[in-house]
């Protein structure tokens, strides 16, 4: 990456209707946070990409889901050196036993409550985010923007 490219991240949070996050387990052998439990799923886009475009692919290789971005905007982006982070909110009761998990990422899947993560954060068997931000990934899934209408 040359001093003036940034680096793309995107970020996909699947809730179902209970309110609960679709999380995924990594699988042993991936490099980078092995055997953690992550968000629903994430990834970068590639050279030419656009942010809907890799949160498209990333959704389809990673679980198996089809999902239009098109026409969305990420709930919101944070920075950091030299690239973005995008994370998209969706809601939708997927049936996991519907998924098709990537065997060279995935391992499991399951439906968890924002206590759950946590919890799983403390035990230190989930990726580290800060607490705050998984408090607002459950607190902002409904709407855009920082102020409640």
């Amino acid at each position: 990456m040359s001093s003036d490219e940034f680096h793309l991240v995107v970020h996909v949070c699947i809730f179902n209707s209970k309110g609960e996050m679709l999380i995924q387990q990594r699988q042993p052998f991936k490099k980078g946070w092995s055997n953690l439990w992550d968000i629903t799923c994430g990834g970068s886009a590639i050279a030419g990409d656009t942010s809907q475009q890799a949160a498209s692919r990333e959704l389809l290789e990673e679980l198996g889901i089809h999902y239009n971005f098109e026409e969305m905007r990420p709930q919101f982006t944070i920075s950091f050196d030299r690239g973005f982070d995008d994370y998209y909110l969706i809601e939708n009761d997927f049936n996991l036993n519907e998924l098709t998990l990537q065997t060279e990422e995935v391992q499991a899947v399951k439906w968890a409550s924002k206590e759950e993560i946590l919890k799983l954060i403390e035990l230190k068997k989930f990726i580290p985010y800060y607490e705050s931000i998984i408090a607002f990934l459950f607190e902002g899934r409904h709407q855009y923007g920082s102020i409640r209408l």
